[in-house]
């Protein structure tokens, strides 16, 4: 799970976050298996060479997100079992952000791990931050209780679990105000800088060719460039779900942009989406990728 969980850490734009992408979303619909021709073609479109593309997806299978496999003589790639459990969760994730009420309940992790265990206390404590936790204390970490069973899936992974203890809790009871401790325990700066960055980035998405809006109900073409704006829209977003636990509003600062960035990866996706796998489907074909047998 770990290796899996390292491939969080390319960062988006990259070619090894791109390429991640572009397997996340079309490997999977392709057959579980794709050619090294491919995949290279995609990345290509994306601007990417193939000498480039082939060193990334090195990484990615010291990484354990794929498998060389080849099928009928032709070399080509398939996901591993981690990864397409990080994929199926992440699909979870990214299309349906997290937005809690303040009616909702909370989680909270308390461990303590001896020093002869501190590089599991560092793992633990890295994949509670990726996965939305905030830190209370130490050996104190918050989240939504819908993320429970991901803390639980964590723990175990680690051999931790009969080192901590989760609660199931209302709204903590703090002694100032919810906004001023949750900036305590979340670098909230940071997630909003996240989405700032993705509107900032992304915001023209919101328009087709000409600048014209998706709202007037012109539809966007498959091509290249549909594509390379949907891949570069995900790679983008995929993160911000995890990093943002979807506080209800009276813990968040009265900018908070997630509302907005939400908004305009839901306009993207209904615009690109379809238009881009399309685009794949005539590339594949274009490329006599092998049946899947």
């Amino acid at each position: 799970m770990s290796a899996v969980l390292d491939d969080m850490d390319s960062r988006p734009g990259s070619t090894t976050s791109l390429l991640r992408t572009v397997i996340g979303l079309y490997l999977r619909d392709a057959g579980g298996w794709m050619s090294a021709k491919d995949i290279v073609a995609l990345m290509e479109a994306l601007g990417t060479s193939g000498t480039v593309t082939r060193t990334a997806l090195g990484r990615l299978r010291k990484k354990d997100v794929v498998l060389q496999e080849a099928r009928a003589g032709v070399p080509g790639f398939t996901l591993t079992d981690g990864a397409a459990t990080m994929l199926a969760r992440g699909d979870r994730r990214i299309y349906n952000p997290r937005s809690m009420s303040l009616e909702d309940p909370w989680c909270l992790i308390s461990f303590s791990i001896p020093e002869t265990e501190r590089e599991k206390r560092h793992q633990l404590r890295r994949r509670l931050h990726w996965i939305g936790c905030g830190t209370v204390a130490a050996g104190l970490w918050i989240c939504p209780d819908s993320l429970r069973g991901e803390v639980e899936e964590i723990l175990t992974d680690l051999s931790l679990r009969d080192m901590a203890t989760i609660f199931v809790t209302e709204t903590p009871m703090v002694g100032g105000s919810l906004r001023d401790a949750a900036s305590k325990w979340w670098d909230l700066e940071a997630v909003a800088a996240l989405h700032r960055d993705f509107i900032h980035e992304h915001g023209s998405a919101g328009a087709i060719g000409g600048g014209v809006p998706v709202s007037s109900g012109r539809t966007v073409e498959p091509s290249a460039e549909a594509f390379s704006t949907y891949v570069q829209c995900i790679d983008r977003w995929r993160i911000i779900p995890y990093l943002d636990p979807g506080l209800p509003p009276a813990f968040l600062p009265e900018d908070w942009p997630g509302a907005e960035g939400s908004a305009l990866f839901s306009r993207t996706v209904a615009a690109y989406a379809e238009p881009s796998a399309e685009f794949v489907r005539r590339s594949l074909k274009e490329t006599s990728a092998v049946p899947v047998a």
